[in-house]
């Protein structure tokens, strides 16, 4: 993967990077609503830099990277962030990954993930409950969601970020799938508020935040 980035010309730009670029880019869906979302602002979208300011203070966003790609362990499919961004706050630097969401699922639970797993896949899963301090992950929970936030760890600790974030940046009028959200952070002993930040310690000391952004809906309409 090439370490060269190329400034955006606008939210458009985005499209190419997606895996599907024809069938994603699709008006009222996540991929299209979160770059004109990040697109019309100068920094940080004003709900995600709410959660952020929760947790560290005032936070100025330094970069932003669409479709950012970290490797994980056990396999060669990376887990592809809809948005990589870094903030610079009063005490340190947060590495932050961002999930867009509108109507679209999480993808596979673990328990279908986990089916006939290849060892390859069975490290992974290992890796990422070791990572966020799980000694046992139920199967009810989303798949996605282990390897997004272990992302935030992971690109923490290449940029030497003081702190790692996770993000769900969601369109979604009915909050569709907040359930699965909360789901997940209730195996650190903690419920969901929108809107509000969620504060974690990992296994390696490095503080992680987690929320749900509710999401301008007039974007859904770009």
């Amino acid at each position: 993967m090439t370490r060269i980035l190329i400034p955006s010309a606008g939210p458009s730009t985005w499209q190419q990077f997606l895996a599907k670029p024809d069938r994603q880019w699709v008006t009222g869906f996540s991929a299209r609503t979160l770059a004109y979302s990040w697109e019309a602002q100068l920094g940080w979208p004003p709900e995600v830099a709410n959660i952020l300011e929760q947790a560290f203070g005032p936070t100025e966003l330094l970069l932003a990277i669409p479709e950012h790609k970290t490797p994980l362990p056990g396999g060669r499919r990376e887990s592809q962030s809809d948005v990589f961004a870094i903030g610079r706050h009063g005490d340190g630097v947060v590495a932050c990954t961002i999930e867009g969401k509108v109507n679209e699922p999480f993808g596979p639970t673990v328990k279908d993930q986990m089916r006939d797993a290849s060892p390859g896949r069975r490290e992974r899963f290992d890796y990422l409950c070791a990572a966020l301090g799980l000694d046992n992950c139920p199967e009810d929970v989303h798949y996605q969601l282990l390897h997004r936030t272990v992302s935030a760890l992971i690109e923490a600790r290449r940029f030497a970020a003081t702190d790692a974030a996770m993000i769900v940046h969601s369109f979604s009028p009915d909050k569709r799938w907040l359930a699965a959200f909360e789901r997940f952070v209730g195996l650190f002993g903690h419920k969901v508020e929108v809107d509000r930040t969620i504060n974690i310690k990992t296994p390696d000391g490095k503080r992680l935040v987690l929320g749900w952004a509710c999401g301008d809906p007039r974007h859904l309409a770009a």
